[in-house]
């Protein structure tokens, strides 16, 4: 497979599809507080929160079945890959139908997740009913086709397909926003895109791929290895929801709607970077997981010494711009009124970077397919980071609830994690040298943000003309810095020979 051309074809149209995805919610969270208040968006983030928490009945069952899928695509298995598929489609209906049935059992007790008032002129168990169709309705028209793009390297499809039904939907909601200010009407038209976007993938996948169809039987070894790989993912998946979702849901609880407003508006800063940064994992864990059937132990973990250094370069970029541009950008986008205190923003910089710290060790623990080892330190940080939030949000309230979050995330995700791969995979190489490695990438970063930070404080200005200046100075200082501390090391050299190896084969291919 021609996995560094699928690479940059999927990091290309990653890119494109995240600029839509993750700009235009910008603009219907400003539209919605304008036009309806921010008790509507803290709503919005309760319910995708709460249906986050109802798709762990999905059980990572997508990741499982395209792991199980590169061996037979490397052997060109047509027989077993069909029959994964039809596996992966049964159980698709029936996760529909748990998501459904629960969605409908948390029905009696919405108000509990509520604190203080909402508005007035909304049914709130309408409301929540038109999300949970949204979500449930994913997983009986087609999604289960996308699994066969994501293992033969063509995420590019599916981004392209929901780029232009993102950008439609975005479109449609502020119109609708503006000229009707009928929340309803917001919701069933994203309910509307979501059954577009599948019949359209289903149909070119259909195309592309027309030897293969949902047919056939697992044999019983490769279903016991998918029990194993969701029995893990299972968990894992619980991890990721209790660190991601819950937050929400506790301010909410705790704290009250508006809070949950504004926590919503400052974590999709955040969301948006990771998912930027995402565009590069994902587009690559697929060819890793072909690297990992066909190269050696050794050469893989040079590899992704190499990766992990060029992504936290970048982490650590995103990490200053987040320092420098977090609240000015705030005041210019929602005003004083929607602004946390300077030291909910360090928060948020540093949970971003120790997310950052262990990605590229999770995409090959996932290409590996490690779930099932990867148990207990999901269970570990999930219970960790859900007595942390419960306890420290009645003592430091929002401060209480991120760092809570933080405290897990740097120990048991990064620190127990990393020690797994090491364990499982990377048994010749030593953890502790890759350790040593992060805790340089993090002196520097934290150096460079102070510096970055102090340079920008001397800037003065109307608030687009500060943001403007403050940008330009974090596009600029931060690379400059990054570049002088490690141009003369031997990892920079062998990373800079990737990068001219894909400007490469980009300028092939153009």
């Amino acid at each position: 497979m021609k996995r560094t051309q699928n690479a940059i074809r999927n990091i290309a149209s990653g890119f494109i599809n995240k600029v839509i995805i993750l700009l235009f919610p910008f603009l219907i969270k400003t539209v919605i507080i304008q036009v309806l208040g921010a008790n509507y968006l803290g709503l919005n983030s309760l319910f995708t929160s709460l249906l986050q928490v109802l798709n762990l009945a999905e059980l990572g069952f997508s990741s499982a079945v395209i792991y199980s899928m590169y061996k037979p695509i490397a052997e060109k298995d047509k027989t077993k890959i069909c029959a994964l598929m039809n596996l992966y489609k049964k159980i698709y209906r029936y996760v529909g139908i748990i998501i459904t049935i629960c969605g409908l059992a948390l029905l009696p007790f919405l108000k509990y997740f509520v604190s203080g008032d909402y508005p007035t002129d909304i049914n709130l168990y309408l409301l929540y009913l038109l999300y949970l169709l949204n979500t449930s309705l994913t997983y009986f028209l087609f999604s289960y086709k996308s699994a066969l793009l994501s293992a033969y390297q063509r995420n590019d499809i599916i981004n392209n397909i929901q780029t232009v039904t993102s950008l439609f939907q975005y479109l449609l909601q502020i119109l609708v926003l503006v000229v009707t200010k009928n929340y309803y009407l917001f919701v069933i038209i994203q309910i509307l895109i979501t059954i577009c976007n599948n019949i359209i993938l289903s149909i070119i996948t259909d195309k592309k791929y027309k030897d293969y169809k949902c047919s056939g039987d697992v044999d019983s070894t490769t279903k016991r290895e998918i029990k194993k790989s969701v029995t893990g993912l299972m968990i894992h998946k619980l991890c990721a929801t209790t660190r991601n979702s819950f937050d929400s849901i506790f301010i909410s609880a705790f704290l009250g709607l508006e809070m949950v407003a504004i926590y919503s508006n400052y974590y999709s800063i955040i969301f948006s970077l990771i998912g930027l940064m995402g565009i590069i994992t994902t587009s690559l864990v697929a060819g890793i997981g072909n690297s990992i059937v066909t190269e050696t132990e050794s050469k893989n973990y040079q590899d992704m010494r190499k990766l992990n250094f060029i992504y936290m370069w970048l982490s650590g970029w995103a990490t200053v711009c987040l320092a420098c541009l977090y609240q000015p950008f705030m005041k210019l986008w929602m005003g004083d009124k929607y602004m946390f205190p300077y030291g909910v923003v360090i928060l948020f910089c540093i949970y971003f970077y120790s997310l950052k710290m262990g990605d590229i060790r999770a995409m090959y623990s996932d290409a590996k397919g490690l779930w099932f080892e990867n148990r207990y330190r999901a269970i570990a940080e999930s219970i960790v980071n859900l007595i942390l939030n419960l306890v420290l949000v009645h003592f430091f309230g929002i401060y209480g609830i991120i760092t809570g979050t933080l405290i897990s995330l740097l120990i048991i995700n990064f620190g127990y994690g990393s020690q797994i791969l090491f364990k499982h995979y990377f048994i010749h190489q030593k953890v502790s040298e890759y350790f040593s490695s992060h805790g340089l990438y993090m002196l520097v970063t934290l150096v460079i943000s102070i510096i970055t930070y102090y340079i920008c404080s001397f800037v003065e200005g109307t608030k687009i003309t500060d943001f403007i200046l403050k940008l330009l100075i974090c596009i600029m200082i931060p690379n400059m810095m990054y570049y002088l501390v490690y141009f003369k090391t031997k990892i920079f050299k062998e990373s800079t020979s990737i990068v001219k190896r894909i400007i490469y084969r980009r300028g092939e291919n153009l």
